[in-house]
């Protein structure tokens, strides 16, 4: 049975589906309150329910996007059981939860620290997802024997110049798109070619080495500013 409580989770939690949809077509930095609510048929007392200014409603927001895609993200990579297709979904995964955000987005994302620090974050949580997912794939011999932490300091220097929109004014690509590139690139470098040499999973740990352990360190960090736990790179939202 429904009740008070029930009903106003599930309200806030579709009154914030709707401002994310809201935000990534159309951006926020143009936008006033009475904008949001106008747009949204609620009141500003609603919008209140979920932060208390205009700014710390952008943030919430944004925080509620990321962690509804990485839910998706890592939802599409355990389908996948081929460790090479894994990286792969995990990228294209990637590009397809931001296909629906305006270059306007992003710009207005970068122009605001709250924002483009949670972005930010999020971006080398996944870099470092990709590393382990990449390691994965060498220890089962799906890709030839490269140096992990190479590969991740090259896919997490991509990853944040694409979150700083520096690809985008280099090359005019936008996020989803570059991640779509990013994925072709390293399967194409990572894939062996016939008759290459596989590594066995013990070679594979060597070739990590103590980048993969410095990377994905386990030590829980607090956020004061945000109030989330961090374990490692994966952001735990509180």
């Amino acid at each position: 049975m429904s009740t008070p409580v029930r009903r106003g989770a599930v309200r806030r939690e579709q009154l914030s589906d709707a401002l994310v949809r809201l935000l990534l077509a159309e951006g926020f930095a143009h936008l006033t309150l009475d904008d949001v609510t106008a747009r949204l048929h609620c009141s500003k007392r609603t919008l209140y329910a979920l932060a208390g200014s205009k700014e710390q409603l952008v943030r919430a927001a944004v925080v509620h996007f990321f962690r509804g895609a990485t839910e998706r993200v890592e939802a599409a990579v355990v389908a996948c059981t081929d460790p090479a297709a894994r990286v792969g979904a995990y990228l294209r995964a990637v590009a397809t939860e931001l296909a629906p955000a305006s270059a306007r987005f992003f710009d207005d994302v970068a122009g605001f620290p709250p924002a483009a620090e949670v972005y930010e974050r999020n971006t080398r949580a996944a870099a470092a997802r990709v590393q382990q997912l990449v390691a994965d794939g060498v220890a089962a011999g799906a890709f030839r024997d490269v140096h992990t932490g190479f590969v991740a300091d090259v896919v997490t220097a991509t990853m944040v110049r694409i979150q700083q929109r520096q690809v985008a004014a280099s090359t005019g690509l936008d996020d989803a798109v570059a991640y779509e590139r990013l994925a072709e690139l390293l399967l194409h470098g990572l894939t062996a070619p016939p008759g290459d040499h596989r590594v066995d999973g013990a070679s594979a740990v060597r070739a990590s080495g103590s980048s993969v352990a410095a990377s994905t360190s386990t030590t829980p960090t607090v956020s004061n500013a945000s109030g989330r736990l961090n374990v490692g790179n994966q952001p735990v939202w509180k």
